[in-house]
């Protein structure tokens, strides 16, 4: 355990941190999953209306720092494909 009180207080601040990005890749992955299942349903209105929420929760990640923007970009880039391969 740090004796430092600045070494304290960054790993408090690295643990709020890490809870806010594992809930947000959270909400993410939920976002992408529901996609998923309306593409295996080929439900193609029910996919594009999940794929813009899912699109609109990457972006708001990727805006906060938790993804790269061209990871956000190769998530988008496979839903919004999956979406489109919908007949």
């Amino acid at each position: 355990m740090a004796n430092i009180k600045s070494a304290k207080k960054r790993i408090l601040v690295n643990e709020t941190k890490a809870a806010r990005n594992k809930a947000i890749k959270s909400k993410v992955k939920t976002m992408m999953k529901k996609v998923d299942a309306a593409v295996v349903a080929g439900d193609k209105d029910a996919a594009k209306a999940n794929l813009v929420a899912a699109i609109a929760e990457i972006d708001k990640a990727s805006s906060k720092g938790v993804y790269h923007k061209n990871t956000a970009a190769r998530k988008v880039s496979r839903l919004a494909k999956a979406v489109n391969k919908i007949a």
